[in-house]
């Protein structure tokens, strides 16, 4: 196999778990993209779409490829996993979250970290908990039309340009998660459609906002995030636990513990492959 070769298929791979992270709760596909140290590469694409295009393209075209196989082979999975196990699922999913946490809070504090910095993670996660909590009657009867399917792809999309970001988080909480995954799978274009296109604007029209933030306020902007992934986090507990016996709280309990290794394990990739 010729190195030109090889590097293409690592590059597929990294985009397949990168996909990953548009379908994990917890796991963020802009942290997976620095992790494996094309982040800059793609904002710095993206702000300058037409600097080196075709180089660029060329680049990223397997990455692409991996990103779209990713999310295609997770959904079947999560859809029917969700559809028939939810509450064990979603302790997993938890699990996931607290296992990026340690790598998320080190992220955010490369750059020094000062008082200014908590009070805005604290003031976040307060705000964010009281906006989640009084707001779940009405994200949880928003009706699943092209218009919040859009919302839906921004949200994916600010999952690509705001490292630590898991869109996956609101979607659960929104009660969208498993009709997105159900679509992916069905290849409803009443779903994937108005996914792209408000992934596709997010994007492009927020790379260059973000690129500049990120350079200016990076401890700042990534403790506001964090503040939000904390509230987030909780308001996804699952709290429904009919008919629930040992072997089931059990199993809950084990799938935390195993969606915290499986965080953490990715977040430790940052330290092999950055």
């Amino acid at each position: 196999m010729t190195n030109n070769m090889k590097d293409w298929l690592l590059r597929f791979v990294k985009g397949m778990f990168i996909g990953s992270g548009f379908i994990l709760p917890g796991v963020s596909g802009g942290a997976l993209a620095a992790i494996f140290g094309i982040y800059e590469r793609i904002i710095s694409f993206l702000a300058h779409i037409t600097k080196n295009f075709k180089e660029n393209v060329l680049y990223f075209i397997p990455i692409g490829l991996g990103g779209i196989f990713g999310v295609f082979l997770l959904s079947f999975g999560v859809s029917f996993l969700l559809g028939n196990y939810e509450t064990i699922i979603l302790w997993f999913f938890v699990g996931c979250i607290i296992g990026t946490v340690p790598a998320l809070w080190r992220e955010a504090g490369k750059e020094g970290r000062n008082n200014v910095d908590l009070t805005l993670l604290v003031i976040t996660f307060i705000l964010g908990g009281l906006f989640l909590f009084f707001g779940q009657g009405l994200f949880g009867t928003v009706e699943q039309n092209f218009f919040t399917w859009m919302i839906a792809g921004a949200l994916i999309g600010l999952g690509m340009i705001v490292p630590g970001l898991s869109p996956s988080n609101f979607l659960v909480y929104m009660g969208m998660y498993k009709a997105m995954s159900d679509g992916i799978k069905n290849m409803d274009l009443a779903v994937l459609i108005p996914i792209a296109i408000g992934g596709l604007v997010c994007v492009l029209g927020l790379s260059k906002i973000m690129d500049a933030i990120f350079r200016r306020h990076f401890s700042k902007l990534f403790h506001f995030i964090l503040g939000i992934v904390f509230a987030s986090t909780i308001m996804i507990i699952p709290t429904n636990y009919a008919n629930f016996g040992f072997l089931q709280y059990l199993l809950c309990f084990i799938m935390c513990l195993l969606g915290a290794w499986l965080g953490k394990w990715m977040s430790d990739l940052e330290e092999k492959y950055k």
